[in-house]
């Protein structure tokens, strides 16, 4: 229904961005992938997929057309909702993700909270044959800033609102920033992705 939005950025966290397009603010649940590619933008466009279920109308928003179509192979396997999907993404770049699926790891895929092995199997199987077809263009992320302690409580912030406990990610976030001081809250987040 929606191809994309083209609008202000309002506001951004790594779990949501608020887009104003006309008037409108527009509430858009992305992936720490696209958050990375707009976090210093003013103006974005995003590419949707809008999921309609009878509690809730959903708007995904993905930097790219390759992300969002990697996103709608992820939910077009039985078993895997938006959110998940969207974690997946969190959680492994593009090329990581396609190189689990091409060599068959369950077991790391199945990392991803509230994947089960079954699951990540069925994945793996579903997808293996599609991934090779799907055009992933990697950017490598831009200049790196010092962290201070802003970048630890948005990355505890967003990990809360990820659904994990907030003692247990504060644990991972003091031990990854202490190993890293120099880590982008993105790059923090998707490595206590990995250890939660």
């Amino acid at each position: 229904m929606y191809e994309y939005i083209t609008g202000k950025l309002t506001e951004l966290a790594p779990a949501y961005a608020i887009i104003e397009a006309a008037g409108v603010g527009y509430f858009i649940n992305i992936s720490l992938q696209t958050y990375s590619e707009i976090e210093n933008s003013d103006n974005v466009k995003l590419y949707l997929h809008y999921i309609v279920r009878e509690d809730a109308q959903i708007l995904y928003g993905f930097a790219s057309k390759a992300e969002r179509e990697l996103f709608r192979l992820l939910i077009g396997v039985s078993g895997v909702g938006g959110n998940t999907a969207r974690m997946i993404q969190s959680t492994y770049s593009p090329s990581e993700l396609r190189n689990i699926i091409g060599s068959g790891n369950a077991v790391l895929l199945k990392n991803v909270k509230g994947l089960g092995l079954k699951t990540a199997q069925k994945i793996i199987v579903e997808l293996s044959g599609k991934m090779v077809e799907l055009k992933v263009d990697e950017k490598i992320a831009g200049a790196v800033s010092s962290i201070d302690n802003e970048a630890y409580n948005e990355a505890l912030s967003a990990l809360v609102m990820l659904g994990f406990q907030k003692g247990a990610s504060e644990k991972v976030l003091k031990k990854i920033f202490k190993e890293n001081p120099d880590l982008r809250v993105e790059e923090a987040i998707r490595i206590a992705l990995k250890q939660l």
